[in-house]
């Protein structure tokens, strides 16, 4: 069984005040939220539509550990 590893969560406050949350290991997976907090939140949502999106269509499932954010 192969190691899993965590997931990078990027993160950056807009100029209008919203912050954004990025998955570099996903190209073009990213959520926006009022807080950074919200932002993590609704990108770590969208890590596992991804993953699941993934396992139904019978690809590989991503090896990621559980959803801990580790900012760069």
């Amino acid at each position: 069984m192969k190691a899993l590893r965590q997931l990078k969560i990027e993160t950056e406050r807009e100029e209008d005040g919203r912050w954004i949350a990025e998955l570099p290991d996903f190209p073009g997976a990213m959520a926006y939220g009022d807080t950074r907090e919200n932002a993590v939140a609704n990108v770590q949502a969208l890590a596992f539509r991804i993953a699941a999106d993934k396992i139904e269509a019978h690809d590989r499932a991503p090896e990621i550990a559980p959803l801990t954010a580790v900012f760069a």
